[in-house]
């Protein structure tokens, strides 16, 4: 079985988007992204790899669970978490979203790497809500807004306890 990770940019009211789209822009959480998941497998639903504005991403597997038959192009497709995962094996997956993938691999989920937007937008999807007594804060970087990064967010790195 992988390590399961959680990468996701959350608004103070849980946003994570809105209308298939992120519900703001923050250039230094884009960079982070790429550099945490490049050379890793990624994993998102359907509606999320749609939202990707060139297809597939670049170094990275792509694995996109869906219950339809469609191809996605660049992706592999899966209709269940755990034939994902099996056909991932070992090493590391990201889960990137939606609300439902989010939902779905937080119980199994050792680490979470989260961009903690100062910002509570109106959206449609959610990041599912935790314990944050079940996990660890390793590290926790403020950052101010500026011409990059409309608003002010936090980088904060958890582990299960």
């Amino acid at each position: 079985m992988p390590r399961i990770v959680l990468v996701a940019a959350v608004g103070k009211n849980r946003a994570i988007g809105r209308g298939g789209k992120l519900p703001w822009r923050l250039a230094d959480d884009l960079k982070r992204f790429k550099a945490l998941t490049t050379g890793h497998a990624v994993l998102m639903g359907r509606k999320t790899f749609e939202s990707l504005p060139h297809g597939a991403l670049p170094g990275r597997r792509n694995l996109v669970l869906s219950r339809s038959k469609k191809d996605f192009p660049g992706a592999e497709t899966f209709s269940a978490l755990e034939a994902a995962l099996a056909a991932a094996g070992e090493g590391t997956v990201f889960a990137i979203g939606g609300e439902s993938v989010y939902r779905e691999t937080m119980p199994l989920a050792e680490a979470m790497h989260l961009t903690l937007v100062d910002d509570a937008p109106e959206a449609d999807a959610f990041f599912p809500e935790w314990n944050p007594a079940e996990w660890e804060e390793l590290s926790r970087e403020p950052r101010p807004a500026d011409a990059r990064n409309g608003r002010p967010f936090v980088f904060a790195d958890f582990r299960r306890r």
